[in-house]
């Protein structure tokens, strides 16, 4: 069916070059935003329409198409809305009627001409010029079904953005978040900056880089999987607040928190500590509320999540032992983290060392049920290779992860400063990647020598800004506010 359709399109389109119009027009000037027409004149009755005639140059595309033998009802919609037209044999040129006769639905349209009400009560617009801008050679899904596979709406994104309207606002909504941060942080006297994007040393994460090669200089090269070490080389160099909205590359898992290219927004701010990053992280998500919902009380999958400041504070190892009921210390002995692990069915090296078990523990099995917003703090230096330690306990670092809906939003630390104890961690980041851990931190000399330089105590944080998105636009995979998600090649995908 779809292919004969096609063809018929195919046919006109051949029709309309025979007949001299030109079927993929130029610009067309002095239109008007639908929305603004809609706006305007909610309130005017068919009467005012009359009396003092409103006359408009709209374009957009046509979705809907209704003929009534000499006459017809269309849909026209642009990037604000839709509006009615009418067009009618007797209101057109001969030419023009000729030209709408060849319409289908899907083609993009110029139309001018007066306002009315229809007797049922519609805003509408009378066509009296018609203009095709261009063709549409293929149909839009069916109308009153759009488009239903999941799947082909992720690969075929703009047939997506097409049919479904709230579609497209998630990403008018996703780019008023991110215009929001940046206010916010310029605001408070953050630089924005721009690091590289390929790196000679993948670092500031634990994760695998996707790998290229640069043939003039013939080397290899990382995607980044985090700006950090560059941002902090521009703390040393004596910037003191810097920011850069990013997009990471992490050569992992796909899910519905997981994309391998994603957004993320990292700040850092000298003369700081991950108290100030607290602090400055409840007032980012307070005025992102305040902005979207206008409100603190937020909507997500159902329940409602209270992000009135200040939030709570929990630190790692007693989320751990909290949840298991358990008394903090026991989770220093390893027969018993070990039997925890069995209980929840984690696969564990036997002799695995007390923070990989507390990691696999706390993400299987406390991380789901920390609705939030909650700041969990104090993780332990073995797994927070860049953190600064606590004085106090320099078994743990000045770290935080902040959650809410069973996820991590933020990861933020007083970053670790003191050059000697960053070679020691990363030693041991190389050991565990000679090992065979491929997420390990490679040794990076030129960071280290940046630090022998001196930066000032530094706190930074990371905020998946695809995770944060789908919190405020109550989206329940990532790839509902990723434009074009990837995706596996697939023999089953085919366009409608």
């Amino acid at each position: 069916m779809a292919e004969d359709q096609i063809e018929q399109r195919r046919r006109k389109l051949a029709g309309l070059r025979a007949q001299g119009v030109a079927p993929y027009g130029c610009r067309f000037q002095d239109r008007t935003a639908l929305l603004e027409i809609t706006e305007k004149h909610k309130d005017d009755t068919g009467a005012s329409l009359e009396t003092t005639p409103a006359i408009y140059a709209v374009a957009g595309r046509m979705m809907s198409l209704r003929r009534f033998g000499k006459a017809a009802f269309a849909h026209l919609q642009d990037a604000t809305g839709r509006l009615q037209i009418y067009f009618k044999q007797s209101h057109l040129s001969a030419s023009d009627f000729s030209l709408f006769e060849k319409l289908d639905m899907g083609d993009h349209i110029g139309v001018r001409g007066p306002l009315f009400l229809t007797q049922t009560g519609e805003l509408t617009l009378q066509a009296r010029q018609l203009t095709l801008l261009a063709k549409s050679l293929r149909p839009l899904p069916e109308k009153w079904h759009g488009l239903t596979d999941v799947e082909l709406r992720y690969r075929m994104r703009y047939l997506d953005l097409i049919t479904h309207s709230e579609v497209r606002q998630v990403f008018v909504q996703r780019a008023k978040i991110v215009d929001g941060i940046r206010q916010f942080l310029s605001a408070r006297q953050f630089v924005e900056v721009e690091t590289p994007m390929m790196h000679p040393i993948a670092g500031g994460a634990a994760a695998r880089p996707f790998t290229t090669h640069h043939n003039t200089l013939d080397m290899d090269l990382y995607l980044r999987i985090a700006p950090e070490l560059y941002l902090k080389r521009l703390i040393v160099g004596g910037f003191e607040r810097v920011f850069e909205i990013n997009r990471n590359f992490r050569n992992e898992g796909v899910s519905t928190i997981h994309n391998p290219e994603f957004t993320m927004l990292e700040f850092y701010m000298a003369y700081a500590d991950y108290h100030d990053m607290m602090a400055l992280t409840e007032q980012l998500f307070s005025m992102i509320a305040q902005e979207m919902k206008g409100s603190l009380l937020l909507q997500y999958q159902g329940k409602q999540i209270d992000l009135t400041p200040p939030w709570p504070r929990l630190s790692y190892l007693d989320a751990i032992a909290q949840k298991h009921q358990i008394e903090r210390a026991s989770l220093d002995e390893p027969k018993t983290v070990m039997a925890l692990a069995r209980s929840a069915h984690l696969t564990v090296p036997e002799q695995g060392p007390l923070p990989a078990l507390w990691e696999a523990l706390f993400e299987a099995t406390v991380e789901p049920a920390l609705t939030g917003p909650v700041f969990i703090t104090d993780y332990p230096t073995d797994i927070s290779p860049l953190a600064k330690r606590r004085a106090d306990a320099p078994q743990l670092t000045e770290r935080f992860e902040l959650y809410i809906a069973g996820r991590e939003i933020a990861n933020a630390f007083s970053e670790l400063n003191d050059p000697d104890d960053q070679r020691a961690r990363f030693e041991a980041q190389a050991a565990a990647r000679r090992a065979g851990d491929m997420e390990a931190h490679q040794m990076d000399e030129d960071y280290l020598q940046a630090l022998e330089y001196g930066m000032p105590p530094t706190a930074g944080c990371g905020i998946g800004i695809d995770r944060l998105v789908m919190l405020f636009t109550d989206q329940n995979s990532i790839r509902d506010v990723i434009l074009f998600p990837q995706m596996k090649p697939s023999a089953r995908f085919s366009a409608p």
